[in-house]
């Protein structure tokens, strides 16, 4: 009887584990990589950049991602003079 009950109970466990991981790689897809929530009110120099994406349609607010030299990375509004100048020379670059 004991044995019975601890293989049903870890058939249930193993079932629970199973579709967790399903469930999570379905839906993973829905959830954008990197998104802007808030965005910088100051212009980074286009010399300290060396990246920037823009987010993708998924995203609630259009951005641009930057990265810089250091690493860091800010969100840009999209409609900034100045970031669509740097995305232009590093599209000349690249």
């Amino acid at each position: 009887m004991r044995a019975s009950t601890l293989c049903l109970v870890f058939g249930l466990v193993l079932l629970m584990t199973w579709t967790s991981e399903a469930y999570t790689k379905r839906f993973a897809a829905a959830v954008p990589e990197s998104c802007c929530f808030s965005f910088i009110d100051f212009q980074i120099p286009g010399n300290k950049i060396v990246s920037a994406e823009k987010t993708g349609s998924d995203c609630p607010q259009a951005g641009i991602v930057v990265t810089t030299q250091k690493g860091l990375e800010f969100c840009v509004k999209p409609d900034e003079p100045w970031i669509k100048t740097v995305m232009e020379q590093l599209n000349k670059a690249g």
